[in-house]
């Protein structure tokens, strides 16, 4: 039970921190958005095509790190994994108009201390300067933008963290084991961590039914 916790609950994690990855590194917004290089459309907000198949690519690479061998095409199916890359695409936009609707800010102090400790600009575990606008420049995207679209992760973080807040998690849920502390401790985290995800996915729900949206799914 718990494994299949873990399990589920990681699930959550994965392809939120794929995505994130993906437009940091590459960039928001910055083709040509008309309707035939739109993913999807979120009310004013667009989801390019060249953002989602970057996420796709990295969601892939992933999956095949884990898998080697055994991942195919039938597993890429089974696994869904172009449908939950958009999915998780479109949340990350809902959950940055939630954070604009909710009075959420990222200072520049905010920002600067996140670039500061960003693992890829680290060299033996300091900042270091040149590597920061080495990588920029090899992923060919400005200081500005980068500033930009690392604000708006953090914004979705930030987001993900106050509805978290709102997540109930009935006493009784976490009473009804009976094990050693080390086994109990471990299903409680477990627990917290599913219900806290399971509530920023009905948040996000619950907002995007007020929403226009519009998928091509013939891009995909």
């Amino acid at each position: 039970m718990l494994k299949s916790m873990r399990q589920h609950a990681k699930y959550f994690y994965v392809l939120f921190f794929i995505v994130i990855l993906s437009f940091i590194f590459w960039g928001v917004g910055t083709v040509d958005q008309n309707t035939s290089n739109v993913i999807a459309e979120l009310d004013n907000h667009k989801i390019p095509a060249e953002e989602y198949w970057r996420a796709y690519d990295r969601a892939l690479r992933f999956y095949r790190d884990i898998y080697k061998d055994d991942f195919d095409e039938a597993m890429e199916q089974k696994l869904n994994i172009r449908k939950n890359v958009l999915n998780t695409l479109i949340e990350n936009r809902v959950l940055l108009v939630i954070a604009q609707e909710l009075g959420i800010t990222v200072t520049d102090e905010e920002l600067h201390d996140a670039i500061k400790h960003e693992p890829s600009f680290l060299k033996d575990g300091v900042f270091d300067r040149d590597l920061y606008f080495r990588t920029l420049k090899y992923s060919r995207i400005t200081a500005e933008a980068y500033e930009s679209i690392k604000r708006e992760e953090r914004l979705i973080t930030k987001a993900r963290q106050l509805i978290k807040l709102t997540a109930y998690i009935p006493e009784d849920k976490l009473t009804s084991f009976s094990s050693n502390q080390q086994t109990l401790d471990a299903v409680r985290e477990a627990m917290v961590k599913d219900f806290e995800e399971r509530t920023i996915k009905s948040y996000i729900a619950g907002r995007k039914k007020s929403m226009k949206i519009t998928i091509y799914d013939e891009l995909i």
